[in-house]
């Protein structure tokens, strides 16, 4: 399972998100300090249920804590757009 699959599963898995798109930016940081570790560079943004009357920080803690330890081993830089079903224009 790459790296991308992982992530993907893990915000699924927690959030049951309506729509979750995760980019991985790690090529556009090469030379960055990060990137020398190994960890990558992603974007994520994430439709789900659970951020409806939450706030950005509360949303983005959400997040954080689906993916867990890999903020510390695997991921350098998240960033991340989380947006509730009614935040959709239809």
């Amino acid at each position: 399972m790459t790296r991308t699959e992982k992530i993907l599963a893990r915000l699924t898995e927690t959030l049951q998100p309506v729509d979750c798109q995760l980019t991985d930016d790690s090529e556009a940081h090469q030379g960055h300090a990060g990137a020398a570790g190994g960890a990558g560079h992603y974007s994520v943004r994430i439709v789900c249920q659970q951020f409806e009357g939450l706030n950005r920080i509360s949303r983005h803690r959400l997040v954080y804590d689906a993916v867990g330890v890999m903020m510390q081993t695997e991921i350098h830089a998240l960033n991340i757009v989380a947006l509730s079903p009614s935040e959709i224009p239809t």
